[in-house]
């Protein structure tokens, strides 16, 4: 069996502004879920990841669904 996919670093701190993991660029509800996602729902968060980490912190709060 293969592990499931994260984008985790071990830098878990949550930015207060945008809401954000600064090291993984996860919400708090997703990674409250990730456990639970599919893979394919795993690998579409990561795909958004990169965008939302190279973003202004106040940009990426915007963008954030929900």
């Amino acid at each position: 069996m293969n592990p499931a996919s994260s984008p985790c670093i071990r830098i878990c701190v949550i930015d207060p502004a945008s809401k954000l993991c600064e090291g993984c660029g996860r919400t708090l509800q997703e990674i409250a879920q990730w456990s639970r996602l599919s893979e394919v729902e795993r690998l579409a968060i990561m795909a958004v990841l990169p965008e939302r980490l190279s973003r202004p912190r106040e940009d990426a709060a915007a963008s954030l669904p929900g």
